[in-house]
């Protein structure tokens, strides 16, 4: 017996005045509103209704019974409906996680556009370096990965993007243009270096054409294993480096950065809105995913073809 369907339905026939209209009340048959006040009164042990030809009314045990049952009932619909309103209501706090890098340059220009968009949510974003992403603790966890990520979460792919050559105008005008990958030995490289590593061969490729590959011996002049500090120093004219395109879309954009050796490029990676569960995503999480990936798609699409 579903004990809270019983209970719905005895609260019904009390308040339509018999079986038949809380039949119609409810869109069930009167054999089974019958059947479910019966299978509630047997359950109890105890009569709920008096019941006659001409009239029903409550046995004293019944009286008790749905004072009760009003109270419990509007406590569930209570929970229910703020349980929903978490799920729908475009208000609320948004919980965000992202490595730095990608919080500097992905979710913080998004920031002013969409809370223009939604002033009631307030986003709390947590910036931090993790090797296991704690996914459960917040609502959208953000993950920069290769093509070979297969991490056990549960994960909506936000933009497919490339890392790229770039230099500042200041700097070609001092060394010249690279026209060939070749020709980066002759210049002022800033590489990327993995802690506790030191820099690899650099490998250039042609998004679509994985014959077409350039693997080169480049002596850099500066190494970091920090993105920003090597972003800052090719905008003053340091040299040439290879970065994800979201994350100079702005400067290619300004003409503050220009890139260099197109179309080959020095990578493939993924950025993934890691989810704490499938189901029942709140609204606000669900605009803002949309919002994520329509902006930052389109600024990988404007970066490409500056």
């Amino acid at each position: 017996m579903d004990r809270l369907m019983s209970m719905r339905v005895f609260q019904r026939v009390i308040d339509e005045g018999g079986f038949a209209a809380a039949a119609r009340a409810l869109d069930m048959s009167p054999a089974v509103v019958t059947r479910l006040v019966a299978d509630l009164e047997e359950h109890l042990g105890a009569r709920l209704l008096h019941r006659s030809t001409r009239r029903l009314s409550l046995s004293e045990a019944g009286e008790m019974y749905l004072r009760r049952v009003r109270a419990i009932l509007q406590d569930i619909d209570e929970a229910h409906d703020m349980a929903s309103s978490h799920t729908h209501e475009l208000a609320g706090v948004l919980r965000l996680m992202a490595q730095p890098i990608l919080a500097t340059h992905v979710l913080a220009p998004l920031v002013a556009g969409f809370r223009q968009l939604y002033p009631k949510i307030m986003l709390d974003i947590e910036v931090a370096s993790f090797q296991e992403p704690p996914v459960e603790d917040y609502d959208i966890t953000l993950l920069a990965t290769d093509a070979n990520f297969d991490g056990d979460v549960i994960a909506r792919k936000v933009v497919s993007s490339e890392a790229i050559l770039v230099a500042s105008p200041a700097y070609l005008k001092r060394k010249g243009t690279p026209m060939e990958p070749a020709e980066l030995a002759q210049h002022d490289c800033l590489r990327l270096r993995a802690t506790g590593f030191r820099p690899r061969a650099l490998r250039l490729t042609q998004a679509g054409r994985p014959d077409a590959h350039w693997d080169l011996e480049v002596k850099p002049v500066l190494c970091a294993n920090h993105i920003d500090t090597l972003l800052r120093a090719a905008l003053d004219g340091a040299g040439i480096t290879a970065t994800a395109v979201e994350l100079v879309a702005p400067y290619l954009a300004s003409g503050d950065l220009v890139r260099v050796l197109r179309p080959w490029i020095t990578g493939q990676f993924t950025i993934y809105a890691a989810l704490p569960s499938r189901k029942f995503l709140p609204r606000r999480t669900q605009v803002f995913l949309e919002y994520l990936t329509e902006q930052t798609r389109l600024q990988a699409s404007r970066a490409l073809s500056a």
